[in-house]
């Protein structure tokens, strides 16, 4: 990276699951996560990550009033060796079933649609970029897919697996994809299950910038490098394509509601399935190969 300083939008709250850093040469503000005990979205790491984004947002609000430390690119990356995240908390969600606590899962549904949202719809002039390096499943694929920007590393992997324990990815996969790729492919790649390489989604359109492997860090700042003397022409862009091809909140959480009643509608045996995904989970973190091979053996 280019020179960093210390950056927290609150200074005075200490984060768990969420480090910030700030490369002051062209405003890039870098939030990586590093979930714990799993490499997965549990409430800490999205709640810390959704206040992080609303107070650099809200920094914006006045324009006559810049930040010192203005954020024009929002980075959400990984501090977690070969893992950029491995989605939802199947955990929560097996017992939230079992239990029949529709509630519960909703709640925890709609902080991720929260989220998503944000990153989607900032309302400042921020574009936000998701560097996706090592495996991004189901939920992590969808909070990458919620970026204006998507750069990932050759060798990623990435896949929605929900459809192999007979659910579907509920968190924005459907709206997201239908925006980058249109609205037969996106389904079609949800309902393969496949986990596909960083390589075939930039051929699909979804990947935006395709890094070396090793290199994703510098090839996210020579496309700011590049675009950074546009940028108010590359975000203008933006805001008119989703006019053009408008995505609402009450969307993603009308669809969020449609995935909670199917979670409750599981059997025991689609249950036995995830169980294998909470497994991978939970196995050695920063393996690429662990979820992966759970993935492709129940598929």
């Amino acid at each position: 990276m280019n020179a960093i300083v210390d950056f927290n939008p609150l200074s005075t709250v200490q984060f768990e699951q969420v480090r910030a850093e700030y490369e002051p040469e062209f405003g890039i503000t870098w939030l990586f996560m590093r979930p714990s005990p799993r490499p997965c979205f549990n409430r800490i790491c999205m709640s810390e990550l959704l206040l992080n984004q609303t107070q650099i947002e809200a920094s914006h609000a006045n324009p006559q009033h810049r930040p010192q430390q203005p954020t024009n690119y929002l980075v959400l990356a990984s501090d977690i060796e070969g893992v950029f995240n491995l989605g939802g908390d199947l955990a929560i969600f097996k017992e939230a079933i079992l239990k029949q606590e529709r509630s519960k899962l909703l709640e925890y549904a709609r902080l991720c649609i929260d989220n998503v949202w944000t990153f989607y719809n900032m309302q400042a002039p921020i574009t936000t970029i998701a560097l996706v390096k090592g495996q991004a499943m189901g939920g992590g694929f969808e909070s990458a897919l919620s970026a204006h920007v998507l750069v990932a590393e050759k060798g990623a992997l990435m896949g929605l697996p929900e459809v192999l324990f007979n659910l579907f990815p509920g968190m924005g996969a459907m709206s997201f994809l239908a925006r980058r790729i249109g609205l037969n492919a996106a389904e079609k790649l949800i309902r393969s299950g496949k986990i596909y390489t960083a390589e075939e989604l930039y051929e699909m359109g979804v990947v935006d910038v395709l890094a070396e492997a090793g290199q994703g860090e510098k090839a996210l700042q020579d496309w700011v490098r590049k675009t950074h003397k546009s940028l108010n022409s590359f975000q203008a862009i933006q805001k008119a394509k989703q006019r053009v091809n408008p995505l609402t909140k009450q969307e993603l959480l009308d669809i969020t509601e449609i995935w909670v009643d199917a979670a409750m509608r599981l059997t025991d045996r689609n249950l036995k399935v995830m169980d294998r995904l909470v497994r991978a989970q939970n196995s050695k973190v920063g393996s690429q190969e662990d979820l992966s091979l759970s993935v492709r053996a129940v598929g």
